[in-house]
């Protein structure tokens, strides 16, 4: 998207999706969307600084949390809860993708859809908050999109993926196993992406994964079951 076609209407869109309105420095938030391909006023400062502010608030939050966990299996919680997959998935909630300013080339390559670039505008967009509102704002913003995530999240499963943990609470309550099937697959061969449905027979709930890979589309399909399942 371009910044002379970013106009109020978008704006007002994005800010109601985020449910903060930078209203001290507006133009933090075109800075937080807009990708080095674009120009040198990009989002890059922002992400080093939303990075940090990220790793300090999640650490915060889950020391809060489980009082009794030590600080090996605090730092994995943390790892696993602010990976680049996790982030992508909040870029995608927030369909940031629609949003993102990106050069001609970029566009065309169809990087507003590339997880390393939704995890890098959310830290750039924690950044951004944080610059026009301060610490608490900031710490809103992700308490409130971690919400689920942090309610689901425990020390001792750290180690087992979305799919094992589905098949897992699908077991606990007598369910039938999930079923996966691959919907799509586009792009070119070195740059893949999926799209998977997870099907939990048991109530018949559709949910729909993407990814760069069949596993991680698979991945991503679990995560929202369980999001939906266990929330």
């Amino acid at each position: 998207m371009s910044k002379f076609l970013f106009n109020n209407g978008s704006l007002a869109r994005l800010k109601r999706a985020l449910v903060y309105d930078f209203s001290a420095q507006p133009e933090l938030l075109i800075r937080a969307l807009t990708h080095r391909s674009y120009g040198s006023d990009n989002y890059e400062r922002l992400e080093f600084l939303g990075d940090s502010l990220l790793g300090f608030i999640i650490a915060d939050a889950i020391y809060e949390k489980f009082p009794n966990a030590d600080e090996g299996k605090l730092t994995r919680l943390r790892a696993s809860l602010v990976r680049q997959e996790t982030l992508a998935e909040l870029g995608r909630e927030l369909d940031l993708g629609s949003y993102l300013i990106l050069g001609p080339g970029a566009l065309k390559s169809g990087d507003q859809a590339r997880d390393s670039i939704l995890s890098d505008v959310i830290e750039a967009i924690i950044g951004a908050i944080y610059l026009d509102g301060g610490m608490k704002p900031c710490r809103q913003f992700v308490n409130r999109i971690f919400t689920r995530r942090l309610a689901l999240c425990e020390p001792d499963n750290i180690y087992k993926d979305p799919k094992t943990r589905l098949q897992e609470l699908l077991q606990e309550r007598s369910q039938e196993l999930p079923v996966y099937s691959i919907l799509d697959v586009s792009g070119p061969p070195h740059k893949q992406s999926f799209k998977v449905q997870c099907q939990i027979v048991d109530g018949g709930q559709v949910f729909i994964g993407q990814g760069s890979s069949r596993r991680r589309a698979e991945q991503d399909s679990a995560e929202k079951a369980l999001l939906t399942l266990a929330g």
